[in-house]
C-alpha cells in the first residue's frame, strides 16, 4: 500500500516564482541508476553524431553569403560560444544528472519561472531545430529526383508563405502564390510515426551515420582541392563584421550575423553533458568528450569552407546546395552521389535525435506538473509518448511547410543562446551560493569562462540577429508564460517530494 505524500503548505507568490528543486533531491531521489559503460570516445562521437548533419550543410551556404571567405573567423566564433557553454553543461549535467538538459539544471538552480523560459526556449533548439533540417533533406531529396527526371511543381519545392501587409490578417494570406516545402513536411510526419512506433538509436546506428556524414565532407575535401584558386580568398572579410546596430542582423552582412546563422552547426553538442551518469570517469570522459566533439567539429567546418571558397568565388556560392554545386564541374557521380548520401543521412539522424529530444523535453516537464498529465501519456500498445510525439511532428510539419529557411534558422538559434546564457548564469550562481554540492566534474576558470559565454552568446544574440527574429521570439515567449500562470504555477509544486510515488507505509 502506498500512503499519500505529506502535503506541504505553498510559498508566496513572489517566492514561488523562484522556488527550485534541490540538487540534492533531485540526485537523491532519481528512480534509477544507469550503468557507467561510457568512455570519452563515445561521447566524442556522441557529440559529433549531434553536431555535424543538417547544420553545416544548411548554413555554409547563407553564411558564406554573409561573411564571404571570412566564414572561417564566424566558425570559430560561433565554436567558442559554444565552448564556453559547453563547459558549464558538463559541470550541471554531472551535478544533476537527470534528464531535461538546461530545463532541469535551471529549475535546480535559478528557479520554476527561468526554468519555464528556459523550457520554453528549448522547443526552439530541439522541436523547430527540426524543420530547417528537413527542408536540407528535401532540397538533397530533390536533387536526387531530378537525376531521374523528376521535377515537382515549383509551388511543392520550397517553404515561403506569403502574406501582404500584417502576418495576423488571415485576409492578406495569398495561398495562392505561396510556395510549400511537402517532401520536408511529409518527412517529418514520416520520422513522427518511427518515434511513436518505437524507433531505437544504438550506438553503432550513431557511429554509422557519424562515418557517412565526416566522409561526405571529406570527399568534398578531396576532390574540392582539384578546383581550388586561393584568390578566390581575397579580399577575405569583404563584408567585414557587420553593422554595430543592435537587433539590426549585423546589417545584413558580415561576420558577426554569420556567426550567429551558422551557430546552428553547433547544436546537439550537450548531448554528450547528458550521458554524465554513464560515463566510467565523468570528471575527465565529459570534459575530453564535449571538447573533443567541438574541437573536431570545428575544423572540419573551417576546413570545409575553406575549401568552398576556394572553389568558387563567394559572391556565386549556391545557397541551397553549396557543396554538391560547388564540384559538380567535376561531372564526377561519386563524389555528388557521396555527399548527398552524407546530406540525407546527416539530416535524418539530426532530424530524429531532434523530435526525439523535445519529447523528451515535455515528458520531464510534465513530470515535473509544468505542463498537462497527457503530454506524459504512453502509449500502452508502443510504450512511447505517441500522442504528444505526433502534436510535436505537425507542428514541426506546418513549419517545414511554409515558413523560409533563415527565419527558421534564426529562431533556433535564439532559443538556443537564451539557454546558453542561463546554463552559464546557473555555474556562477552555484558556484558561490553552494560551493559545498560535490561536483564530479568542475569548469575551470570560473567565473571567467561562463562570463565569457554569457557574453559571446549576448554579442550573437544582439548584434547577430534581427529584429523580427526578436519580435518572433518574444511573441512566442508570451505565449508561453501565459500557459505557465494559467496551469505549471497553479499546478506544480516543487517543494514537495520530486517522486511522492516513492513514499511507502511504514
Amino acid at each position: 500500500m502506498v500512503e499519500p505524500a505529506p502535503r506541504h503548505p505553498a510559498p508566496p507568490f513572489h517566492r514561488r516564482l523562484f522556488v527550485t528543486t534541490s540538487v540534492d533531491k533531485m540526485r537523491d531521489e532519481a528512480p534509477a541508476v544507469l550503468r557507467r559503460a561510457l568512455r570519452a570516445r563515445d561521447l566524442i562521437a556522441v557529440g559529433l553524431g549531434t553536431m555535424i548533419g543538417g547544420g553545416i550543410f544548411t548554413t555554409i551556404g547563407p553564411g558564406v553569403k554573409l561573411a564571404g571567405p571570412a566564414i572561417i573567423v564566424a566558425f570559430v566564433v560561433a565554436g567558442l560560444a559554444s565552448l564556453f557553454a559547453a563547459l558549464s553543461y558538463a559541470e550541471l549535467g554531472a551535478m544533476v544528472p537527470i534528464a531535461g538538459s538546461a530545463y532541469t539544471y535551471a529549475y535546480a538552480t535559478l528557479g520554476q519561472l527561468i526554468a519555464w523560459i528556459i523550457g520554453f526556449a528549448l522547443l526552439f533548439e530541439y522541436g523547430i531545430s527540426a524543420a530547417p533540417v528537413a527542408q536540407q533533406f528535401s532540397s538533397a531529396f530533390q536533387s536526387v529526383l531530378r537525376t531521374v527526371g523528376i521535377h515537382l511543381p515549383a509551388w511543392a519545392q520550397t517553404s515561403n508563405f506569403v502574406f501582404h501587409g500584417a502576418w495576423y490578417d488571415v485576409s492578406r494570406w495569398d495561398f495562392a502564390h505561396s510556395q510549400y516545402d511537402v517532401v520536408g513536411a511529409l518527412f517529418v510526419i514520416l520520422l513522427s510515426v518511427l518515434l511513436c512506433i518505437g524507433i531505437r538509436e544504438t550506438a553503432t546506428t550513431n557511429n554509422i551515420f557519424v562515418v557517412l556524414k565526416i566522409s561526405a565532407l571529406v570527399v568534398f575535401v578531396a576532390f574540392g582541392i582539384t578546383l581550388f584558386h586561393a584568390q578566390n580568398l581575397t579580399p577575405f572579410a569583404p563584408l567585414g563584421w557587420g553593422s554595430l546596430q543592435p537587433f539590426s542582423g549585423g546589417g545584413g552582412a558580415g561576420i558577426i550575423p554569420a556567426a550567429a546563422l551558422v551557430f546552428f552547426s553547433y547544436i546537439g553538442f550537450d548531448t554528450a553533458t547528458t550521458t554524465a551518469e554513464e560515463c566510467r570517469r565523468p570528471q575527465r570522459d565529459v570534459p575530453v568528450g564535449v571538447i573533443g566533439a567541438l574541437l573536431i567539429g570545428t575544423v572540419i567546418y573551417c576546413i570545409t569552407a575553406v575549401v568552398l571558397v576556394g572553389i568558387v568565388p563567394w559572391q556565386k556560392v549556391d545557397q541551397s546546395a553549396a557543396l554538391a554545386s560547388a564540384i559538380a564541374p567535376l561531372h564526377n557521380w561519386f563524389a555528388s552521389g557521396a555527399i548527398t548520401v552524407g546530406v540525407i543521412a546527416g539530416t535524418t539522424s539530426v532530424a530524429l535525435a531532434s523530435l526525439l529530444g523535445q519529447t523528451r523535453i515535455f515528458f520531464v516537464m510534465a513530470r515535473d506538473r509544468m505542463l498537462p498529465p497527457f503530454v506524459a501519456r504512453v502509449n500502452p500498445r508502443f510504450k512511447t509518448p505517441a500522442l504528444m510525439t505526433m502534436i510535436t511532428g505537425v507542428g514541426v510539419a506546418m513549419l517545414t511547410l511554409i515558413v523560409p529557411l533563415n527565419d527558421l534558422l534564426n529562431l533556433v538559434n535564439i532559443g538556443t543562446l537564451s539557454a546558453f546564457i542561463v546554463v552559464c548564469a546557473g555555474v556562477i550562481y552555484l558556484r558561490y551560493k553552494r560551493p559545498d554540492i560535490p561536483r564530479p566534474f568542475r569548469s575551470p576558470f570560473v567565473p571567467v569562462f561562463p562570463s565569457l559565454g554569457i557574453l559571446l552568446s549576448l554579442v550573437l544574440v544582439v548584434f547577430g540577429l534581427s529584429t523580427r527574429t526578436l519580435v518572433w521570439f518574444l511573441g512566442c515567449l508570451v505565449v508561453g508564460l501565459v500557459i505557465y500562470f494559467c496551469y505549471g504555477f497553479r499546478k506544480s509544486r516543487p517543494w514537495e517530494p520530486l517522486f511522492p510515488q516513492d513514499h511507502k507505509a511504514a
